[in-house]
């Protein structure tokens, strides 16, 4: 493939920050603080324009309904007033019962957008971290949420526990990844696992699935591009084909082959890089846009690609998957029809 020439093009790429992560706590604070979110009403609520409202939406966001903490926090209530807006979302309120926020969309056309929030008490005690996704937000729209807080929880009763913005990633609704529901138009569904860590390294499945009618023809590896924080082209990162030249034994090493992907039937890519930092600046790359086949629709995944200074990233040939995401035993020959 072209994004694996011999003599890779040498770019310039954005280094931002690295994203913050919540840290670990005791797990029976961790597990109150997940139930105490998961509760009741940490469904995002969207304005008429957004598609994601669900039951316990708020009213409007800062007035005085259950969340309707005052402009400026009372000593030692652990509420906060209104704060900036980080990625185009905003904390409005926060009480002892819940926390109120809105996410709005800034561009030109509609877009998932996925919140990570960190719950922590106001005096020493455990945190906690829980997303929340607005689907189909328009252009220009603004959309409500709540996160419920009133069960049990490190803070003291009556007291709320501080909630903050970790991260936002915004993928457009067209290219957003569907590993559930109705099968895409495209007539493949293309997602991103979670990954697995150890050591510094770092390997990441790619998921395509043919829930089309008709067959569809693998050439070997998928087609990446890397995208900064705000999706713009990310250069100076060399593509390896597999993922030998980085650790052995990750799944990324079978040779290209043809697949004949009939209706049904699975396929995997593996994305292998270390996050090793010697001389430079890190460089962190949220999200990559992976088009299954030169000529498929994109489909924009988030592996948060922590590559350090390496500047290198392996990816795997597609491979044969069973449906619970395992290489089939024996493979079927790769013919036609």
């Amino acid at each position: 493939m072209r994004q694996f020439e011999q003599s890779p093009r040498r770019l310039t790429a954005r280094r931002p920050a690295p994203p913050a992560t919540a840290t670990a706590a005791a797990a029976v604070t961790l597990a109150a603080l997940a139930a105490a979110l998961l509760a009741g009403c940490g469904s995002p609520a969207t304005g008429p324009a957004g598609s994601a409202g669900q039951a316990g939406s708020a009213g409007p966001a800062g007035g005085t309904g259950p969340c309707g903490a005052p402009p400026a926090p009372a000593p030692g209530s652990g509420r906060q007033p209104d704060g900036p807006a980080q990625g185009g979302v905003r904390i409005t309120a926060v009480g002892p019962a819940c926390a109120e926020y809105e996410v709005t969309n800034p561009g030109t056309e509609p877009f998932d957008v996925t919140v990570d929030f960190r719950l922590s008490a106001p005096d020493p005690g455990g945190t906690a971290t829980i997303s929340r996704t607005t689907t189909a937000l328009a252009p220009g729209a603004t959309a409500e949420g709540r996160l419920d807080l009133s069960g049990p929880g490190p803070a003291r009763p009556g007291t709320a526990p501080q909630v903050k913005i970790v991260k936002v990633r915004s993928v457009p609704t067209a290219e957003a990844p569907q590993p559930g529901g109705p099968c895409p138009a495209s007539g493949l569904r293309l997602y991103a696992d979670q990954g697995d860590a150890a050591m510094g390294l770092r390997v990441v499945g790619l998921h395509l699935r043919n829930c089309g009618t008709a067959t569809v023809a693998l050439d070997g590896y998928p087609t990446l591009q890397l995208l900064d924080p705000d999706r713009r082209p990310v250069d100076g990162v060399r593509l390896l084909p597999g993922g030998a030249a980085i650790a052995t034994g990750t799944g990324a090493d079978d040779p290209p082959q043809e697949i004949a992907l009939r209706p049904g039937e699975g396929a995997r890519a593996t994305l292998v890089w270390r996050n090793t930092t010697e001389a430079g600046t890190p460089l962190d790359v949220p999200y990559v846009r992976v088009r299954a086949t030169a000529g498929a629709a994109p489909v924009t995944v988030t592996p948060e690609l922590d590559l350090g200074t390496t500047g290198r990233l392996g990816v795997g040939a597609w491979t044969r998957e069973d449906g619970d995401g395992r290489p089939p035993a024996t493979r079927p020959p790769a013919t036609g029809g």
